[in-house]
């Protein structure tokens, strides 16, 4: 269960090699999860990354899941709450895709879609279903602030994130009242693997910085998170722009 903090003692990691998710999870073992489960396409880094959390004293267990296998999800994910309450889900798989390359290749900007979307709103509702059954949790979602606007330089990422922000805050609402959680966490440029290579953007965070951001609303129960917060007014003030004025911005 939850201490009075809100945080949990056991926690589900869907991508369970993201930077994100495993600073989080680091973080959260620090102060007082004691069981965690990796869920994740079977791999070395997987196990490496069970490794490292095993050595903070947690007890690590490794899954093996695939976002783009949907029809899989409820039986995979249903034997990990087969075994026990599970006070936090943590959803942070995605894929940033290649713009230009996915632009001439519809089928690798489907795989983002369907990674990024299709995977989350599956695997999302079936560990909503299980924490509204055991009445308690929270589920956690890495959205991010390319979904509050389509840019130029990432629409096809940024379209996927906005659906995926949309579902997370109607699902927030239908769960309203149930006992279970949901916050969607919009961090913006974080220097991780996936953004290795890119151009930095402004106010740029990393995933330790998430991760204290993930700690907090947690404590808060919050439903919505921004890393860092002054992304909120920005992209507020983003958001209303005038086409013509926000399609010349350098984005």
């Amino acid at each position: 269960m939850k201490d009075a903090f809100g945080l949990p003692q056991s926690l589900l990691v869907l991508g369970g090699t993201s930077e994100i998710a495993l600073a989080t999870a680091r973080r959260l073992i620090a102060r007082r999860t004691r069981t965690v489960w990796l869920a994740g396409r079977p791999s070395a880094a997987l196990d490496e990354a069970a490794g490292r959390l095993r050595d903070l004293g947690a007890e690590v267990r490794t899954v093996a899941f695939d976002a783009l296998d949907p029809a899989a999800h409820e039986e995979v994910l249903g034997k990990v709450f087969a075994e026990g309450d599970v006070d936090m889900v943590l959803l942070a798989f995605g894929t940033l895709g290649d713009q230009a390359h996915d632009e001439r290749d519809p089928a690798a900007a489907v795989r983002v879609a369907q990674t990024n979307y299709t995977g989350a709103v599956s695997a999302g509702l079936v560990c909503a279903g299980a924490l509204q059954a055991q009445g308690h949790g929270s589920l956690v979602v890495l959205s991010s602030v390319a979904g509050e606007r389509a840019r130029r330089a990432n629409f096809i990422y940024g379209s996927s994130k906005a659906g995926l922000d949309a579902f997370t805050q109607g699902l927030g609402d239908a769960l309203y009242g149930t006992g279970v959680h949901v916050m969607v966490v919009r961090p913006g440029f974080v220097r991780t693997r996936m953004t290795a290579g890119l151009p930095e953007a402004p106010l740029a965070t990393t995933p330790e910085a998430v991760a204290a951001a993930v700690e907090l609303g947690l404590r808060r129960r919050s439903e919505r998170v921004w890393v860092p917060g002054a992304l909120r007014v920005v992209m507020s003030a983003l958001r209303h722009l005038p086409r013509a004025v926000f399609r010349r911005l350098p984005l």
